[in-house]
């Protein structure tokens, strides 16, 4: 299972419901799906270096931080400014199931994907069932 959260953005949406000002599109949208024995995820970083896109993990908690740098030289005023730069930060809450040690990241046109194997122990298996004259038991 695959959690997210971010408690500033939620925050944020909130109070733009309440004053009914226009919903600001998110610094990092993303895309999750389960596909067979894996979570996969699709989060969007268009014009950012890769150089700059940083994974953390610790305790379930997997930190996404990249930085977009202005295209301007410095100094020089910008005349339109409506891409955000700066370092941006998204967290996700991993569940337990998933297995942290074989996380697999690629970075492709913009989209850095993330590939989350699920732990042997939460993956779906057949139980034996015996029969004949001792009681039955189920093993794994």
């Amino acid at each position: 299972m695959l959690m997210r959260t971010d408690a500033v953005r939620e925050l944020d949406r909130i109070a733009q419901q309440m004053l009914g000002s226009a919903v600001r599109p998110a610094a990092m949208p993303m895309d999750a799906y389960r596909n067979e024995d894996e979570f996969v995820v699709h989060v969007d970083l268009p014009g950012i270096d890769p150089e700059t896109i940083d994974l953390d993990i610790e305790q379930n908690v997997l930190t996404i931080t990249a930085e977009r740098r202005s295209p301007a030289p410095s100094g020089t005023p910008m005349i339109a400014s409506e891409r955000p730069t700066g370092t941006h930060t998204r967290q996700l809450l991993l569940a337990d199931t998933l297995d942290t040690e074989r996380i697999d990241a690629s970075y492709d046109a913009g989209v850095l994907t993330l590939r989350l194997p699920l732990s042997e122990k939460a993956k779906p298996r057949k139980i034996r069932i015996s029969s004949g004259g001792s009681p039955r038991r189920l093993t794994a």
